[in-house]
This record gives C-alpha cells, structure tokens and sequence, in this order.
C-alpha cells in the first residue's frame, strides 16, 4: 500500500512553511515570468503529490477510476519536469546577462526532450497491457496497488537524453560559475552571492533529477512492494517541495541583503549581476 500519510504530512507542513513568504514575495509583488513558474511548481506539484495521496488508499476508488487516475498523474509528472527545467533555462539565461543566443539554444535542444517525453508517455499510458491496477481488500481496509508488466528498457531509453540535458545545465552553470570566480579573484573580491546560490541549486536539482529517473527506471523493473513504496515516496513528494524551496530561498535572501534596489523583482536587480556598494568599495581600493 502506497505510503499515504507521510505524503500528506510532508506536503501540508512544507505548503505551511513557505506560505507567509509566498505571500510576501509573490502575492505582494508586481507578476514576473519566474513568480509565474513558481506558482506552477508549487500548486501544481502540491495538486500531484495530493492525488498521489489519495490513489493510494486515503480514499477508495475502483479499478476503472483508480487506473484513469494513475494514467492522469503519470502525465501530470511529464509537465511538472519540464516546468522544472524551464526554471533552470530561465536561471541560466539571466546569469548569461540575458543572452537570446544561449536561450534558443536551450529551449532549442529540450524541444526534442519533450518531444520525447509526450511520444514516450502516449506510447505507454495508451495501452492497457503496459501497467495493471489492482484491488486489494483486507480485514482493514481497500485500497489499489500498481504493478508494471513491461521491463525497465522504455524508462531507460527516455532518462538519457533527459539526463544528458541535465549535466549540459550543470556544466554551463559551473562555467559561468568558474568565469564569474575568475574576473573576482582580479579584484580580489568575494564571488556574488546570488551567483553561488543559483549554481549550487543547479547542481542540487541535478542530483535530485538523476535520483529520480533511477527510481523511475526501479519502478518498472520487478522490485519488493517495500522497495517500490520507498521509491512511490521519494518521487512524489522530493521534487514538489524542492523546486519552490529553491526559488523562494533566493527571493527571501535577496530581501534580506543590504541591496538598496530590494523592492525591485529579483530578476531586475543589478545587485547579483553587477558589484554591491560595499564590492565597489573593495574594487576601488585595489585599483588605487
């Protein structure tokens, strides 16, 4: 049985954790392209790990919905991957101060991903003979368990691509990183702030994606219920409550900086793109 009540827990504690600053930093503030894939990745991930939830076992539902269910959140983690990443496109496209050339190129080579992604999910999730639902019913309670009746290979052939686009990401934002660390060790100042976050959340993300496709690709091989109920519980709740943490943890330290631009959208600030005052104060003092 799918483990039910950690997912509520996890997911109704991290929604209360972070709502008075969702508040403060999206609901208070002028709409940008970011704040808007926030609230796709918060509510929209929140709206997955609940029916996650609720598939498995809160609440009792025959085969013939609990199967069109299951089919619905398996498409549903397709579109929350690639609002994921497009986060990650967005990231690295405004610390390449907004280059439109690394932007297409980007958006150039995940196009065939999500290709891929829609191919492979039509492919699986429109044949009946893929994965069986079944009904389980105990002296306690019913509840529906998943069993997949095809090997781990379309799993696999479907990570890899995604998983090389992946460290693409991660090795553009550890370049900029080394440049960035590079032109401040001239100056002997102290690499910007925001610039660390937003490379470490890269690599944070990537790690986070690579567990998740490994356990995606576990799932369909023949594994323990144990096993298989761990995995259930790491990729339906992980990626929900990291995503919106990374880009809340940016704005909340943006607000908290020194910055006499704070009120400004973080994504409009010089502050993480060009020198503090304090940073040109250090800057001028080697120059003379």
């Amino acid at each position: 049985m799918f483990p039910v009540l950690p997912v509520f827990t996890l997911m109704s504690y991290e929604y209360l954790l972070l709502l008075d600053k969702e508040v403060k930093y999206v609901w208070e503030r002028p709409w940008s392209i970011m704040s808007l894939l926030y609230l796709v990745v918060r509510y929209f991930g929140l709206f997955l790990a609940l029916l996650c939830g609720s598939w498995g076992g809160l609440l009792y539902m025959p085969e013939s919905v609990s199967y069109g269910l299951l089919v619905l959140i398996e498409w549903g983690f397709s579109v929350y991957f690639c609002f994921a990443e497009a986060i990650l496109i967005w990231r690295l496209y405004a610390l390449c101060n907004q280059s439109k050339l690394l932007l297409y190129v980007l958006v150039g080579l995940f196009l065939p991903i999500v290709a891929l992604s829609i191919g492979t999910d039509i492919y699986l999730y429109s044949r009946s003979n893929v994965f069986s639902v079944k009904e389980i019913i105990t002296p306690h309670a019913k509840y529906c368990t998943l069993s997949y009746n095809i090997g781990p290979m379309p799993a696999i052939y479907t990570s890899i691509p995604i998983v090389c686009y992946d460290v693409l990401l991660v090795i553009l934002a550890v370049a900029i990183l080394v440049k960035h660390l590079k032109e401040r060790r001239d100056f002997r100042m102290r690499a910007n702030t925001y610039m660390v976050m937003i490379v470490r959340y890269h690599i944070m993300y990537f790690a986070l994606n690579l567990t998740n496709q490994i356990l995606l690709v576990i799932l369909w091989a023949h594994i323990p219920t144990s096993a298989m109920s761990l995995s259930e519980l790491f990729n339906d709740t992980a990626p929900f409550i990291l995503a919106p943490r990374l880009i809340i943890s940016i704005w909340d330290t943006h607000a908290q900086d020194d910055c006499v631009e704070v009120s400004k959208l973080f994504e409009d600030c010089t502050c993480w793109t060009s020198p503090s005052r304090s940073e040109r104060h250090e800057m001028d003092s080697v120059v003379v």
